[in-house]
């Protein structure tokens, strides 16, 4: 079927990613303020996600390279790929997902936390999580309340059908599609796959996920780090 274009504004669209708080910036407490160039190309080779972006920016379009405050956010997606793929990605192209309610970007993280702890029955811990805003508006494919119809794509279990979906409009030079949450009733998503529709991203506030052992229950606002 056509799937429906409409132009999409969420000022702004929430996403959760894990992270560490405060953030430690060590090479900076061991080295003058006039090396910051020699620590930045230190930090370069040294971080992986830096690593990463350096080596695969060549595979984003130069048009749709984004720059400016908070634009690390929204290029880490596109060029530290997650190589197990997720619902609109089989790991070959990049997804920047993002909610339009900070319940629904909690309740999305915490399931996909909650199987990535399974996986290595990892024991009790605190899991410290970043919330960004960024503000979305483009005109991205449309499948909210196309659910009946579309069942395969917004399946719970497998992403066959709809990572399939995805290919295809990235072949079309989609910006990303909008759908409605499989884990948060109610909710909304989107799966954006173009960076130039997302602007102005700054983290918002820290969460602490509690994990027991077999699940996240606990979800909390981190206000002050202590040991």
């Amino acid at each position: 079927m056509n799937i429906p274009i409409h132009r999409i504004e969420w000022e702004p669209c929430w996403r959760i990613i894990p992270t560490r708080y405060p953030e430690e910036r060590i090479l900076e407490k061991l080295a003058d303020p006039g090396e910051a160039d020699v620590l930045s190309d230190i930090e370069k080779m040294t971080n992986e996600r830096l690593r990463q972006e350096r080596g695969e920016l060549a595979l984003i379009l130069p048009a749709d390279w984004v720059s400016g405050y908070g634009s690390e956010y929204l290029m880490a997606p596109f060029t530290y790929r997650n190589p197990e793929g997720s619902r609109f990605s089989g790991g070959q192209h990049g997804v920047y997902y993002a909610a339009r309610a900070l319940p629904t970007a909690v309740e999305e993280t915490r399931y996909h936390r909650q199987i990535f702890m399974s996986r290595t029955q990892e024991p009790p811990m605190r899991l410290e999580m970043r919330v960004l805003t960024a503000n979305l508006d483009g005109r991205l494919h449309d499948i909210r309340g196309l659910e009946k119809k579309l069942p395969q794509i917004y399946s719970r279990h497998s992403y066959s059908a709809s990572r399939e979906l995805a290919d295809r409009l990235v072949k079309e030079s989609s910006y990303g599609i909008v759908y409605d949450s499989v884990r948060h009733k109610g909710g909304q998503c989107s799966a954006v796959l173009r960076p130039p529709v997302l602007s102005h991203c700054k983290p918002e506030r820290h969460l602490i996920f509690e994990w027991d052992g077999k699940k996240i229950e606990k979800i909390y606002e981190l206000h002050e780090y202590s040991e």
